[in-house]
């Protein structure tokens, strides 16, 4: 009589953590290759001579596709078998960050960003499901922290690695960089991941491309919209426009095909559950901030301070610090606390570390900004982690994979509207507080224009022509008012995003956690 098939809870406790590891290691990659690039870009834009509107594409192609890609991945996992999708994923991912190091124009590296994010994308969710199927008991305690640790410490760490990378040997070992890793991944996982789940090839026959191609469309809209929206004066513009209609009505579709479709390639059901609805706001909001903060403080450091990669590298890295410990508290808190307490701290310490923060100014640097960015790294473990225990622990068998799905999407789709509005605020605050500054020193007799006029005099020893030394005396007036004005749409930022962590507290007291859920049979689909 053939034995039956081992139950993915029944391994032995070592090869479920050897598989976990591997597991948990690809999402890494896939993860720090959101940010990786975020202090190198204007290395990579000398390097691939693109203008300044082109090289954001570099993150937000990676972005658009990885969120297309995040809530597939649960119907291609039970298609083809974790075991296959993740080896896949870490190929072809190591594959695409090979063709990234070798690009050759910004458009090239443009649509190979976009694979490398599609690809990798799949090993996002992948690793939760699997480690909610695997482990039972204290064991799966555990797995919310290091998965949420995971999930906020690749990013954090993205700039920090990229700006060493690019400092050191070259902003194309930033993508060579996966290679060795990728390859490691893509072996380990054809040779160690068994017995979590096995194929149904027979739902490839039946998938309705429909479904995906509204999704698609929907996520790569708003992503193009929340990105180019400002630079094109949003929908005045026409392309612009066009994408934002294009979105709104590929979501309609998408939501007919997700409940009419026989072939549906994403199930909404967790969404019954109000208890993981509120979790994905949590993580939503979670990601809006963990996004933006990553963006803003080396948007900082570069425009205001005038760090190279390598400075903004070696500044930030202490947030990275900051939530590995804040990981540890968190996973024994979470063993001991009602998860709602948990997040009832994370909010209001993460508002006030950016409230922290709106107190900015032009000569912050690594010891100013310290304490802020320790704070903020040790309350956003306290924010995930119990997020992830809300979201998930209620599901087994196929709906998990769905939740994880789309609990990961919201905490990336957070981060793409986090850095699409910061984006604005910042420009908006800088204009507004650019133009205080010009009417309050545009009066005849202002203390500007004396201060001109004293430039101009000191500047008369370089040159002896008064009018080109009076232009060299405004173009340096005009430099220390633009960076003053930039530094002040920096606290306005920050602020208003401190507000926006205070009101996610009021969710709160609507979210019931749910109970484990059991672990599902092997070949669950």
């Amino acid at each position: 009589m053939t034995p039956a098939p081992l139950a993915p809870s029944d391994l032995p406790r070592r090869t479920k953590f050897l598989i976990f590891a591997v597991l948990a290691f690809g999402q890494f990659l896939a993860l720090i290759d959101i940010q990786i690039v975020a202090a190198s870009l204007n290395d990579l834009q000398a390097g691939l001579s693109a203008g300044p509107d082109e090289i954001s594409w570099v993150q937000t192609a990676y972005l658009m596709a990885e969120l297309v890609m995040i809530p597939f991945s649960a119907f291609l996992a039970q298609a083809l078998s974790t075991r296959v999708l993740f080896a896949l994923s870490a190929g072809l991912f190591t594959l695409a960050s090979m063709l990234c190091g070798l690009a050759w124009d910004i458009q090239s590296m443009i649509v190979f960003r976009a694979i490398q994010g599609f690809v990798g994308g799949a090993m996002v969710p992948t690793v939760f499901a699997t480690g909610f199927v695997m482990f039972t008991g204290k064991d799966r305690a555990m797995i919310p922290a290091i998965l949420g640790m995971v999930s906020v410490l690749a990013p954090t760490l993205g700039p920090t690695v990229g700006g060493w990378i690019t400092g050191a040997i070259g902003w194309r070992w930033i993508f060579y960089i996966n290679v060795a890793p990728g390859i490691a991944v893509t072996v380990l996982s054809l040779f160690m991941i068994r017995h979590i789940d096995r194929a149904d090839l027979s739902m490839l026959k039946r998938i309705d491309y429909s479904h995906l191609v509204a999704m698609a469309v929907f996520l790569g809209g708003l992503e193009y919209v929340l990105e180019e929206g400002q630079r094109h004066d949003w929908f005045s513009d026409p392309g612009i426009a066009l994408a934002a209609w294009a979105s709104f009505v590929a979501f309609l579709l998408f939501l007919e095909r997700s409940f009419r479709s026989g072939g549906a390639i994403v199930n909404l059901g967790p969404f019954r559950s109000p208890t993981f609805a509120i979790a994905c706001l949590f993580n939503l909001t979670t990601g809006f901030g963990l996004y933006a903060s990553n963006f803003l403080i080396p948007v900082y450091l570069g425009r205001v301070r005038g760090y190279d990669s390598l400075q903004i590298g070696t500044t930030v890295f202490v947030t990275g610090l900051a939530q590995i410990g804040g990981t540890v508290v968190a996973a024994r808190l979470s063993q001991r606390l009602d998860p709602r307490i948990m997040i009832g701290f994370g909010l209001p310490l993460f508002a006030l570390s950016l409230w922290m923060m709106s107190y900015i100014t032009q000569d912050w640097g690594f010891g100013a900004l310290l304490a802020p960015q320790l704070l903020r790294g040790f309350a956003m473990m306290l924010c995930i982690v119990p997020s992830v225990g809300l979201a998930l622990n209620g599901f087994a068998g196929p709906q998990l994979r769905y939740a994880s799905g789309m609990f990961n999407l919201m905490r990336n789709l957070g981060g793409a509207i986090g850095i699409a509005v910061v984006s604005v605020w910042l420009s908006d605050q800088t204009r507004i507080h650019a133009e205080r500054f010009g009417e309050a020193l545009s009066g005849s007799g202002s203390p500007a224009t004396e201060t001109l006029q004293r430039l101009a005099s000191g500047l008369a020893r370089v040159t002896p022509d008064p009018t080109q030394s009076l232009a060299m005396a405004q173009a340096e007036l005009a430099r220390v008012v633009g960076r003053a004005s930039l530094t002040l749409g920096f606290q306005e930022v920050f602020r208003t995003t401190a507000w926006l962590f205070i009101a996610a507290v009021l969710m709160i007291p609507f979210c019931r956690p749910a109970r484990a859920g059991g672990p599902p049979p092997a070949d669950a689909h």
